[in-house]
């Protein structure tokens, strides 16, 4: 490949490079539209005997169909109601799902020039070697499940089509051909790939393992119990061989009080975020403009001191202030010749309650963030506006508080991620099981925490909820940081 210039030099991809990567795109583009989601990829073949083997009544058998691709082989599980092929067929169905994800968007990069504003070339082969990747997982994936579901059940039943076969080497073959122009293009655009880079810094790579371990443990793993969500758990099956019940957990959340929910802990959260960050840049301007020394430390710690106090405290101190017959605040009242207030029984009180009590309690630490980053802002510009004749309100309104921006869209955008997940102990230590006041109360925690302790085998209705609540913030923090990066790009957090 030779390179080409423009006549101010510039240096620009060869025309050929758009043709042939157009041609691999189409070929990732086949692959995905005859093969992944529209032909069989597992056929049934000793069909009477399989039922036999899984012990399936005469009515559920003639209700099973005799082909099925990996996009729907979780409906053979969920129809014979045997849970054991659930997991792998389930994992099968997120592989064949990105596969079909990651070679769409490497097919828009190519066709859109306008979506691609990289170095192109590089990220459109990028994209589309992920995506046969996959493709490549699903074909290998599914000779696996055919494998173990006839190891498991002793019959020779579940056989790969050719589809599964000929995804599985064309993606090989179309990954190897995208490599090829990619190497060309590094060429081009001086760059080296993955293992030149593990080559030159493999050190610091190793030092990665720690770190790559414990993610992995700790976050990567456990996410294999979101499967709960689809299944009617039981002790005596285990996680990966009870029923798949497909979306019948989601069902009953859906009908039950999931606007409620979403309102409650949505509405709560939003009141926390901006409320919260208001008065936590007030306070560390407040404290960063404080003159006296002690007194700045004094005001520092008194103001952070409510972060470490347990939520079990709190319950107390909330239960003896609200209290109707001996609570601090009735006793006043009555004392002043009023009447008591039955705060345990108006649900109207609890929204300003929970909100005072939460910013009480957790103003002070995200103040301590602000009050760091108006500590590293260079006192030169506060120098160069007083000589301009700029006033403290001036200085602190178009000095401290524009250089505030990047710490505050980072704080947001970590708090919209876990906008659907409500402060679990707040709530449950200030209201319990008081169900009269779960109309303004109640949030998705809460709920989860009773439907799981109240019914011990509806684990799959709480996993359902959680999983909900995870997805909900996955999309507004990507809705969130994708306006943000087209605002201002170095704000983004990716």
């Amino acid at each position: 490949m030779t390179k080409t210039e423009t006549k101010d030099g510039a240096r620009i991809a060869p025309r050929g490079m758009d043709r042939r990567l157009i041609a691999a795109s189409l070929c990732a583009l086949l692959i995905l539209v005859l093969f992944l989601p529209m032909l069989p990829w597992i056929h049934i073949d000793n069909a009477e005997a399989l039922h036999e083997a899984m012990q399936l009544k005469s009515k559920t058998a003639a209700a099973l169909g005799n082909a099925y691709s990996s996009l729907t082989f979780l409906s053979f599980v969920q129809d014979s109601g045997k849970g054991l092929m659930g997991p792998y067929a389930f994992l099968l169905l997120i592989i064949s799902v990105t596969a079909v994800f990651l070679l769409l968007y490497g097919l828009a990069l190519v066709l859109i020039p306008g979506l691609n504003r990289s170095k192109g070339d590089l990220k459109r082969c990028g994209m589309l070697q992920k995506g046969m990747i996959f493709a490549f997982l699903s074909g290998v994936g599914t000779m696996l499940l055919c494998w173990f579901g006839n190891r498991s059940y002793g019959v020779s039943a579940f056989t790969v089509m050719w589809p599964g076969i000929a995804v599985t080497l064309l993606s090989a073959a179309a990954y190897l051909v995208s490599k090829n122009l990619e190497k060309e293009e590094r060429v081009f655009y001086k760059e080296h790939g993955f293992m030149e880079e593990l080559r030159r810094n493999w050190l610091l790579f190793v030092f990665l393992i720690p770190c790559f371990g414990f993610f992995l443990i700790n976050n990567y793993l456990p996410m294999f119990g979101v499967y709960f969500a689809f299944t009617k758990f039981n002790f005596r099956d285990s996680l990966f061989a009870s029923p798949f019940v497909g979306f019948d957990n989601f069902r009953f959340l859906f009908r039950s009080e999931i606007v409620h929910l979403t309102t409650n802990t949505i509405l709560y959260n939003l009141v926390f975020i901006v409320v919260g960050n208001v008065l936590q840049i007030f306070f560390a301007i407040l404290i960063s403009h404080v003159a006296s020394r002690r007194l700045k430390k004094v005001s520092q710690t008194l103001i952070f001191m409510p972060y470490f106090v347990s939520y079990v405290i709190l319950r107390v101190l909330v239960f003896n202030m609200f209290e109707y017959d001996v609570g601090l605040i009735n006793n006043l009242v009555t004392s002043m010749g009023g009447q008591r207030i039955d705060f345990y029984n108006t649900p109207g009180y609890w929204p300003f309650l929970i909100t005072v009590f939460y910013l009480w309690k957790n103003i002070g630490y995200g103040m301590v963030v602000y009050l760091a980053t108006i500590t590293g802002i260079s006192s030169d510009y506060y120098e160069a506006a007083q000589i301009d004749g700029a006033n403290i309100y001036q200085q602190i309104w178009y000095i401290t508080v524009p250089l505030l921006k990047p710490t505050f869209i980072i704080l947001l955008l970590y708090a919209l991620g876990g906008i659907m997940k409500g402060q679990f102990e707040l709530f449950y230590q200030m209201i319990g099981n008081n169900g009269t006041l779960f109309s303004t109360t109640d949030i998705f925690d809460t709920y989860v925490y009773r439907i799981t302790t109240t019914q011990p085998l509806s684990m799959g209705m709480g996993t359902a909820a959680g999983l909900f609540q995870s997805l909900f913030g996955f999309v507004v923090i990507m809705l969130t940081n994708f306006f943000i990066k087209r605002k201002n790009p170095e704000y983004a957090l990716f």
